[in-house]
């Protein structure tokens, strides 16, 4: 499937970010920690569910020590409704005293740092970096990788891939904007499953869109 242009690249931007001026981390939270304990739950998880459990949870604990003391079983009740909750609850455990052991209770605003902990992949990191730091960082999730892919911004078969190529055909500026724009466009439009193109902003530009067009018109 052939790429976006740099100035059709350009011009996407204008139009996701402003189709999307309020988009943002829909992950509930308070401060850097929660960031980051909400970002852990949400994987393979959508948003809405954690936004269900983490303010049972943050009611109970909401720093690194006071998680790190909570029952492993208590933890797992609490996390009950969400996918994965058992090993999920094994992380936030761990990451959480490892925060206390190393870090005096603080989430580190260091990349490698936060890779160590356990739960914390790229793309936590990346959140957490973003969003919780201020720092300017695509996050490839499902909806990005997805729309990404789909578009034409890259032509990717894997996560790093796809989060490397935006990073070089998307201006700095722009990361985290598109990120957050991105994600609501694949919630609200572009779903896996049968996108809503008939309603789309973005289709004029989209690859996928044009190679659907020409088909119909064989």
């Amino acid at each position: 499937m052939p790429k976006l242009k740099k100035t059709e690249v350009i011009m996407l931007i204008e139009k996701l970010e402003n189709l999307y001026p309020d988009a943002e981390c829909a992950l509930e939270h308070r401060n850097v920690f929660e960031l980051l304990i909400a970002t852990v739950l949400s994987a393979q998880t959508t948003d809405k569910s954690v936004n269900l459990v983490t303010p049972g949870l943050f009611e109970k604990a909401n720093d690194a020590k006071a998680i790190s003391e909570l029952p492993q079983d208590e933890l797992e009740d609490i996390l009950r409704k969400i996918g994965m909750y058992r090993s999920k609850a094994k992380n936030i455990k761990a990451l959480s005293k490892m925060l206390v052991e190393t870090h005096r209770g603080e989430v580190p605003g260091d990349y490698d740092e936060l890779i160590k902990l356990p739960g914390v992949g790229r793309k936590t990191a990346n959140v957490v970096l973003s969003v919780g730091f201020g720092e300017q960082r695509i996050a490839v999730d499902t909806h990005v990788f997805r729309l990404a892919n789909r578009i034409g911004l890259c032509e990717e078969k894997d996560v790093l891939r796809t989060e490397l190529a935006l990073m070089e055909g998307i201006p700095k500026e722009h990361w985290t904007r598109m990120h957050h724009a991105l994600i609501f466009h694949g919630r609200q439009v572009c779903m896996a499953r049968n996108p809503k193109c008939e309603f789309c902003g973005i289709a004029e530009l989209c690859k996928m869109n044009g190679l659907s067009q020409e088909k119909r018109q064989l």
